[in-house]
């Protein structure tokens, strides 16, 4: 039986939840509900007489700015694993003087908001022919999760026993091929954590795709909705529609990959 201590708990816990996925909840209420009720008064706090107009417009209207940001999400990805792998490796097992500068450095980085970097990013790419580019967002938004994935696969790399590189050393194996046959292998947890967060960070980048693509005719999502906002309309319900749509890609990879991220989180966070 559970004592009163413990329903007392629960029913908090499940206030709190209620709470915080309220505006998802209002999110897709405003999704469905009509144009002529927007401004309902009192509101429509349940859609009685749903419409689908708002997802017509998204799916009819927001399926190329979707395809776009999936591929600067997989690109950024791509990229970021490519920088971070090798770097996390290096300084973790390799130790290469200044390995505490560059760890300094990069959490210093993480610490630069991202508006900062957009304005230095913006006259870079002004002068290098970059701007309104897909590959210029993939680049800026790699800059974020690059610190993040060094320092966590760091962290991860540093627990793995010295025993195993020292074997693979013995049987002739160069330092790439224990990277490539011994670490990476081993690093899966990890690998799909930085992955998952890197897409979640250039899916839902706006100040980076605001800032270096405004003038494109190729716009991520986050632009998509932006330009649902007029001067003297808003498509609330498409707008919604569209949030929804974008988020369903978001929550699956979550739930897909919760066990990996809960075991790729808490990486070197215990050494034996």
């Amino acid at each position: 039986m559970t004592g009163p201590g413990t329903r007392w708990k629960t029913a908090l816990g499940i206030v709190l939840v209620g709470l915080m996925l309220f505006p998802v909840y209002w999110m897709v209420n405003v999704s469905l509900t009509k144009t002529s009720d927007m401004r309902a008064d009192p509101p429509h706090w349940f859609p009685w007489d749903p419409t689908f107009e708002g997802y017509t417009a998204a799916l009819g209207q927001q399926l190329p700015a979707l395809a776009t940001s999936l591929f600067i999400g997989l690109g950024t990805v791509a990229l970021t694993l490519a920088l971070s792998l090798p770097a996390g490796y290096s300084l973790a097992k390799l130790r290469p003087r200044g390995g505490r500068t560059i760890d300094f450095l990069l959490l210093v980085a993480q610490m630069i908001p991202a508006v900062v970097m957009a304005m230095g990013f913006y006259a870079i790419y002004l002068r290098l022919g970059m701007l309104n580019t897909v590959w210029g967002l993939i680049v800026a938004d790699s800059t974020l999760a690059v610190p993040f994935a060094v320092l966590l696969f760091r962290a991860f790399m540093a627990s793995i026993p010295r025993e195993l590189l020292a074997a693979a050393q013995i049987d002739g194996a160069s330092t790439w091929r224990t990277f490539r046959s011994i670490i990476l292998p081993l690093s899966r947890n990890s690998v799909i954590t930085v992955s998952l967060f890197t897409f979640l960070w250039a899916w839902s980048d706006f100040i980076f795709a605001s800032t270096l693509n405004r003038n494109s005719d190729v716009i991520p999502i986050t632009l998509g909705i932006y330009r649902y906002i007029g001067n003297n309309t808003t498509q609330w319900n498409s707008i919604m529609a569209t949030a929804v749509i974008a988020s369903i890609p978001a929550a699956f990879l979550l739930v897909l990959a919760q066990r990996y991220i809960s075991a790729g989180v808490t990486a070197g966070a215990v050494k034996d």
